[in-house]
């Protein structure tokens, strides 16, 4: 897979992200292959609508592996922010049965992991993404 560069007025550079996010307490809840769907759907769903593209990702029964590219304006904090609140705020109208597991509303956990993927990196990381589900011995 090759990367390549996005072309600004002033500049040109890539914003691929490697992220990680786990669900609160790590409970199990995308062990069903319908929640683990209705994950994927929104955490696309909030992507999409805040013009960020997905390159890969992986939904596991405890927590998400996803590699982005964001716009350059975008910060990491504002991109955790995107995917956990939006996708949280979806996952709950697509499965009102959740609020029972999380009646506060909060599917994600606080942390998360988020580092910057250069072109050196690329092929790894998507590779270390692309074989999460035989590392946790799910495949």
């Amino acid at each position: 897979m090759e990367t390549k560069y996005k072309h600004y007025r002033n500049s040109v550079g890539n914003g691929l992200r490697n992220v990680q996010i786990t669900t609160k307490c790590r409970y199990r809840m995308m062990r069903k292959e319908r929640i683990a769907t209705y994950c994927k759907v929104s955490i696309e769903e909030a992507c999409k609508k805040h013009k960020i593209e997905i390159v890969i990702l992986k939904v596991l029964p405890e927590h998400s592996h996803l590699m982005v590219d964001i716009p350059r304006t975008m910060s990491d904090s504002k991109l955790m922010q995107i995917l956990k609140g939006l996708s949280a705020f979806i996952l709950f109208r697509l499965c009102p049965n959740l609020r029972k597991r999380y009646p506060k509303g909060h599917f994600w956990s606080d942390g998360y992991f988020c580092e910057g993927v250069g072109v050196n990196d690329f092929e790894k990381v998507y590779n270390y993404i692309e074989k999460q589900e035989e590392h946790h011995g799910l495949a």
